[in-house]
């Protein structure tokens, strides 16, 4: 699931309109939108505000070297 689809899943499970949303998190509607239509590039910290409400926090995950693909 994406974050996008997460957000919008835990909005509605809310009861929250867009603007509701918005409105708890102190974040705008352009950008409760932006997030939920899947925009590729959005302030982590705004990304944090949303999912705090629903008690939920991103952040860097911590990978080994041999985690990443080698060419």
């Amino acid at each position: 699931m994406t974050i996008s689809a997460f957000i919008k899943k835990q909005r509605n499970l809310s009861g929250l309109t867009q603007p509701e949303l918005a409105e708890k998190a102190g974040v705008g509607l352009r950008f409760v939108r932006e997030l939920e239509q899947g925009k590729e590039t959005l302030r982590l910290d705004k990304v944090n505000q949303v999912l705090g409400l629903f008690g939920y926090e991103m952040g860097p995950v911590k990978m080994k070297i041999t985690d990443y693909a080698t060419g």
